[in-house]
């Protein structure tokens, strides 16, 4: 029989056992409740990747009633361009006959840092989608975030081996336009009039670098890119006009160039004109969470009405601004917005 002492230990063990157990459910329950109150809210038996590739093919055929040969390149999410999202699986016809061509970052170089090869598992599941869009016959534009110029010039190589076009860009943040290689890689003096007629392109959407909209006018006329993707606004939240995009269009050698436009579909972000004041304490039911690195950027319910009036279909649309300012397309990025719903 046990005495006092050993009593009174035996039941100190057991209390502090029990404590620690209830402890343990208590995080567990607190983990389950807030990984459920966190999840995003999906309709029950909504197709996300069918209803961002309606998305798409929406905004191509509202842009075409105003312009019939109005480009539509989306931006990663690749596998929208198979059936059932598999690189054997069947093409996605409608998707694939519809856009113009795929954007995809960090293909050969970024993946994981910048300036560093994507590794080769990643490489050729991208590669096996994107080689799906092109036997589609569409063009396939590569950005691939490198510095050094071995590495630019091993980017230039491997896309071009891969009849890809490509961008290195030496700054993620695409605000400046790169020294290396000069001349650019692919240059020529041609008039382009299609996408399939391009040898590279200009990605630069963050026109922090420059002073005035005059400069920034200026440096891009200088080069002779065959494509560039810019934003809609330059500084604040006043659009470039047809003018001046017309402006652009014109290679530093005498040639044309197409001039795309950047719209994000996927997240709203809080600087561009649409945002209202009280969204930041009182979110619109298609507003969800924050993209923790990209600050300002906010994940959408992108197949409501309320965020797609904002987008496209009206006069007061995100859309119909580009239009009115002359572009040539429109280059959509976050399509791959799905993911965070899944």
């Amino acid at each position: 029989m046990l005495n006092y002492n050993e009593r009174k230990e035996f039941a100190l063990t057991n209390i502090k056992t029990m404590k620690n157990f209830l402890f343990v459910l208590l995080i567990l329950s607190a983990l389950l409740s807030c990984s459920k109150d966190d999840s995003p809210d999906v309709p029950e038996g909504i197709d996300l990747r069918q209803e961002m590739r309606g998305l798409v093919i929406n905004i191509a055929t509202y842009s075409r009633s105003f312009d019939h040969d109005f480009m539509v390149i989306p931006q990663n999410g690749i596998e929208l361009v198979s059936a059932n999202g598999e690189a054997d699986g069947p093409l996605s016809t409608a998707y694939a006959e519809t856009i113009n061509g795929h954007g995809q970052e960090d293909l050969f170089y970024g993946y994981d840092h910048d300036d560093r090869p994507t590794p080769d598992k990643e490489n050729q599941y991208l590669r096996s989608f994107l080689e799906k869009s092109k036997n589609a016959g569409n063009v396939i534009l590569v950005t691939d975030y490198c510095f050094s110029h071995d590495n630019m010039d091993d980017s230039y190589t491997k896309n071009q081996a891969n009849s890809y076009i490509s961008f290195a860009a030496d700054h993620r943040e695409l605000d400046h336009i790169p020294d290396h290689p000069q001349p650019i890689y692919g240059e020529n003096e041609r008039n382009i009039s299609d996408l399939t007629d391009i040898s590279n392109f200009l990605y630069l959407i963050n026109p922090v670098s420059f002073n005035s909209r005059e400069e920034f006018i200026h440096a891009v006329t200088s080069t002779n890119y065959d494509l560039i993707i810019m934003d809609l606004f330059f500084h604040d939240n006043t659009p470039f006009t047809a003018s001046e995009v017309e402006q652009l269009r014109h290679k530093a050698n005498g040639g044309k160039r197409l001039v795309i436009c950047y719209m994000s579909i996927g997240e709203a972000e809080d600087y561009r004109y649409y945002w209202q004041p009280e969204w930041n304490s009182d979110k619109p039911s298609w507003l969800d969470a924050e993209n923790p690195n990209w600050e300002g950027n906010y994940k959408v319910r992108y197949w409501e009405k309320e965020w797609q009036d904002i987008i496209f279909g009206n006069d007061a649309s995100y859309l119909k601004k580009i239009l009115d300012a002359g572009f040539d397309g429109v280059y959509l990025d976050i399509i791959d917005a799905y993911e965070y719903f899944e």
